[in-house]
């Protein structure tokens, strides 16, 4: 009897691991907020030994799966990036090409307009988003429920305004279940939602005025507006708090006749920099030189959460898993400096810049029942590359019109010798506005001029040849070299035929 119920443990063991296999994946995304390639050790150990902070989890997503290291945010500031990586539409397509700044703006989607969340759904994938949405939110008028607040220009602090429930959010754009922070950690309204709706930090929790002198309360400096927030509010609980909502996400889902498609945008690592003291039983604050790369550390163990959620529910190999950035590393502060931490490892500049540290990002995809273990692929990819990778690995066709700029990934990652990429890239830079397009190792850097509100008088800033200067030396700067103004034409007419004409850069449309 004992032998017999042996052979049947064993059977079933086989039968659920044949079941994984033919299922369809879950598919889990991963936004990290302001991380730059040397921030992770995996990516730094390709230049350097010096590794200040080793980043454990992360190193081990890209061992088991193919490292991107040639991989670039859409923008080099986040708000334009998430518009790019939710639609696969690069940023000049959005109705604000340069960004939505407040929790309180105009949502730039719109209502027909697929999303990552749409795109899973169509596909009879469960949904959910957690974290930083950044995209514009709606609000209802403090006292008016059927009027959708509009903000008013100015310095003084908003505050007729329900912020007790999102009108136009996450739900709206595709996603079942959401945990939302509108405008990140770092700005109104200070406050959660889960399903749209206001999730109290406490239960005496009530809406109050958020400001500097309350959030030294909590040790955080005031990163941008005074405004409303949960009574509440510290910014040190939120990646707890979002990490243990998506792994009682994966519990609740991992195992049901339908997928699940995850969205996870974490707040580490932007400012205000508030670790928490402990996360899944590990010591996180003052662990490290700086608050910043106890927020680095603190977004590893994240990841190891999800990842190990994902091992214990027995779905693990068949998930895809995708890890990027919204955009490179951090200017870095003091402490980061002088700890010898190279936030954009040999890369020229930071977030919010047009070199290369300002959008080139860690971009690893792991998944074990499809991806081969431990490889490396140096072409050059975009983060918006994902809506159309993840809906060929859902066996779904895009119309032409949608993801206009998505390339899929998915031949590249099945090892297949005809695969390509982009023929070139077209990034955008942050708030001077500036667009760069890199083709074949060459790069220009376009300033637009602010003033001109169609984009159309620009100059050009920097001409620089990848292939022998990666480190864009200024003084290897060829843009006044007579020699090579062939390629500085060349490249200006790329570069307003894609942006003017609108052509299709992705590869979905062929």
């Amino acid at each position: 009897m004992i032998k017999y119920g042996l052979v049947m443990l064993f059977a079933l063991i086989g039968f659920s691991s044949i079941a994984q296999k033919n299922k369809r994946p879950n598919i889990v995304v991963v936004l990290a907020d302001d991380i730059g390639v040397g921030d992770i050790s995996k990516y730094r150990r390709l230049h350097s030994n010096n590794i200040i902070l080793e980043t454990p989890n992360i190193d081990k997503l890209a061992d088991q799966g193919m490292m991107f290291t040639n991989a670039h945010s859409p923008a080099a500031l986040c708000a334009t990036t998430r518009y790019a990586i939710m639609t696969g539409n690069s940023c000049y397509r959005s109705t604000h090409p340069w960004g939505i700044w407040s929790g309180y703006a105009k949502p730039v989607i719109r209502e027909d307009q697929m999303t990552l969340g749409r795109l899973m759904k169509q596909a009879n994938y469960k949904t959910a988003f957690f974290g930083k949405w950044h995209i514009g939110t709606s609000f209802a008028k403090k006292g008016v429920p059927n009027i959708i607040y509009e903000p008013k220009k100015g310095k003084k602090p908003i505050l007729d305004v329900d912020i007790t429930k999102i009108l136009y959010g996450p739900t709206q754009l595709g996603f079942d279940y959401s945990v939302t922070l509108p405008a990140g950690i770092q700005d109104v309204p200070y406050a959660l939602y889960e399903n749209n709706k206001w999730l109290k930090l406490k239960e005496d929790s009530k809406i109050d005025i958020i400001d500097a002198e309350y959030l030294a309360t909590v040790n955080v400096k005031l990163d941008k507006d005074v405004g409303l927030g949960d009574s509440n509010w510290d910014p040190h609980a939120i990646g707890p708090i979002l990490a243990n909502k998506a792994v009682a996400y994966i519990a609740d889902n991992a195992n049901k006749k339908d997928p699940f498609f995850m969205y996870y945008c974490s707040q580490a690592v932007h400012v205000p920099h508030a670790p928490t003291d402990k996360l899944n039983g590990k010591k996180i604050k003052g662990t490290t030189p700086s608050l910043h790369m106890d927020m680095i550390k603190e977004l590893d163990v994240q990841m190891g959460m999800l990842v190990a959620e994902l091992k214990k529910q027995g779905v693990y190999d068949n998930t895809v898993f995708i890890f990027t950035s919204d955009n490179g590393g951090l200017l870095v502060d003091k402490n980061t400096r002088k700890s010898g931490h190279q936030v954009s490892d040999i890369y020229r500049g930071a977030k919010n810049q047009p070199y290369e540290g300002g959008h080139r990002v860690p971009f690893i995809v792991t998944w074990p029942d499809g991806v081969k273990k431990n490889q490396q692929f140096e072409k050059p990819i975009l983060g918006l590359d994902i809506m159309a990778t993840i809906a060929a690995i859902t066996n779904q066709k895009l119309t032409q019109n949608v993801a206009q700029d998505s390339y899929n990934l998915l031949p590249i990652l099945q090892n297949d010798k005809k695969a390509s990429t982009h023929d070139y890239l077209m990034v955008q830079g942050g708030a001077a506005h500036d667009f760069m397009i890199i083709d074949k190792g060459w790069k220009l850097i376009i300033r637009v001029d602010k003033k001109d509100k169609s984009d159309r008088t620009s100059t050009a800033r920097a001409l620089f040849n990848l292939n022998d200067n990666i480190e864009e030396k200024e003084a290897e700067n060829l843009l006044n070299n007579p020699k090579y103004k062939h390629k500085l034409d060349e490249l200006y007419k790329k570069y307003e035929e894609t942006r003017f004409s609108k052509v299709f850069t992705g590869n979905h449309q062929l």
